[in-house]
């Protein structure tokens, strides 16, 4: 697995988020908490969680420990985030499945993960990376700005019970 070589970052003042691999029982709490957090906090429904899942258990079926990554942050023993980063083919990678709970929120957790998903990217040998989100995560969204990708597509649609804005965004790795 990619060795992981950033400093662990202060949270609250009192602790610090780790990035550590996959542990056995992560990709459930990846699948639970997409479910919950995007249900409670957007709206969504069920169909969104069963997305989730199907998406985790494509991206554990193909996992290439040269090509693909992910990461659980932790904080105080326990995980507040995620982000994992698969072959999307043409030497483009992917990054997937990106949250952080609500109590570790603006402390830099989603920044650490894209850092070290695009990190991860270039040292594979992907030339570029590119991920789908939604138009309503603004904070997802300034997240990949400041990391440097530009939104190179918006389609609005129905999907998980809602209207949403489909966003396609890309990032150079070159």
């Amino acid at each position: 697995m990619y060795p992981l070589t950033l400093t662990p970052e202060p949270v609250q003042q009192r602790s610090f988020v780790w990035l550590r691999p996959l542990l056995p029982g992560d990709l459930g709490w990846v699948i639970s908490r997409h479910g919950a957090v995007y249900a409670s906090e957007y709206g969504l429904d069920r169909s969104f969680e069963v997305k989730v899942a199907e998406i985790v258990v494509e991206v554990m079926r193909n996992f290439d420990r040269d090509r693909d990554a992910a990461w659980i942050a932790e904080y105080e023993g326990r995980p507040v985030g995620s982000v994992f980063v698969v072959n999307a083919g043409d030497d483009t990678a992917k990054l997937r499945l990106l949250i952080v709970d609500r109590e570790a929120r603006g402390q830099g957790v989603g920044r650490i993960l894209t850092a070290a998903a695009i990190g991860f990217a270039r040292e594979a040998g992907y030339k570029r990376m590119v991920l789908w989100t939604m138009g309503m995560l603004a904070a997802a969204r300034t997240i990949y700005t400041k990391a440097g990708f530009r939104l190179t597509e918006s389609v609005p649609g129905i999907s998980f019970g809602c209207h949403i804005i489909d966003e396609t965004w890309e990032l150079d790795l070159d």
